[in-house]
Order: C-alpha cells, then structure tokens, then sequence
C-alpha cells in the first residue's frame, strides 16, 4: 500500500462572534454552518475558536451541524439510539462508550473506503452517479446484514472481555479476606 506523501494541510481558523456569526480567517469572510458542513465533507482540518476568550468551539460547531442533519429529512439515529447515548453520559462506561463509536465509525469509513477502490474499476467505466446510487441501495440489505454480523462479533468480544477482566479481578482479589466474605474453601463465620 503507497503511503500518502502529500504534506499535512494547515489547520483553517474559524472565529465565531458574539452576534453568532462565524469568520473565516483565511477566505477573509463570513461563513454559514453549511459552509462548515463542506469543510467537513471536504476533510478541511479547521477549528472553530471563540473570537474574544480563543476558547476552542469545534465540537459545539459540529454538534449543530450534526442537530441540524438529524432534524432534516432521513436522521441517522433513532430516538432511542440518542437516548442510550445520553445514558451512558456520567456512567463508568462514558469514556469506552466514546472510543467504540469512534473505532466503529473508523471501520465504516475503512470499509466504504474499501469498496469505493474495489468498485471503481468495475463500475465506474460503465454507471454514472445516479446508477451508483442505485446500485448501494440494493446492496443495503446485504450491507445492513455484514454491519449486523459486525457488530454481534464486536458484542461478542467485549463480554468475553469483560468476564476476563472480572476473572482476573477476582483472582487477584481472593487473597484478600473481606468482611462478609467466607474465607476461601470455608465457610462463612457466624
């Protein structure tokens, strides 16, 4: 696999003012969210910076454009998907819970990525955007059915995970006596 000689672009500034509007520090303009959305769309690495304290608004910038989407016409997450997310805020798993999605959602891209390059010798000689598209839709049951197999083998792998964790977190413990416990091979004391 060739690796990607092209330098590491410069990160764009964006400053967002008290009026809510948001500048553009290297097209010298204003921006709209939508604008944003394209740098994302785009891989544009930028940063969003409050224009009087420099405090950095990224995340809070995306998290609109993200309300804004799901608000539209076909969200991405269900009502209950959202609510377990917001479950597991405060919850000892908040940090795990954020690192799975990320890796999840890298696999996705590492799959679409896949099929894009797999794909585009074969099809791309003879369909344009439209049949493309066409072509994904009826690939999402199958799809839908490998995400599905996915994600039952990544469920699968963290109980076992955490059963080994529990395992070894007992074992390690087990030398120690405590109170209301019966000593190992005994009983409990009355």
């Amino acid at each position: 696999m060739a690796r990607n000689t092209t330098p590491p672009q410069a990160e764009r500034l964006i400053k967002k003012y008290p009026n809510r509007r948001l500048y553009d520090t290297q097209s010298s303009a204003y921006i709209t969210l939508a604008d944003i959305k394209q740098l994302v769309l785009d891989s544009t690495v930028f940063k969003v910076v409050d224009a009087k304290t420099g405090d950095d608004l990224t995340r809070s910038i995306l998290l609109q454009i993200i309300l804004e989407e799901e608000s539209g016409g076909v969200p991405m997450f269900s009502a209950e998907a959202l609510a377990q997310i917001i479950r597991f805020y405060g919850h000892a798993m908040q940090g795990v819970m954020g690192t799975f999605l990320e890796k999840n959602i890298q696999v996705l891209m590492d799959i679409q990525d896949r099929m894009t390059e797999q794909s585009q010798g074969l099809y791309q000689q003879h369909f344009g955007p439209e049949a493309w598209a066409q072509l994904m839709n009826m690939q999402t049951p199958a799809l839908q059915n490998m995400m599905n197999n996915y994600i039952e083998q990544s469920r699968s792998l963290f109980v076992q995970m955490q059963d080994q964790m529990q395992d070894q977190t007992r074992s390690m413990f087990s030398a120690f006596p405590f109170p209301g416990q019966p000593p190992e091979g005994g009983k409990k004391k009355k």
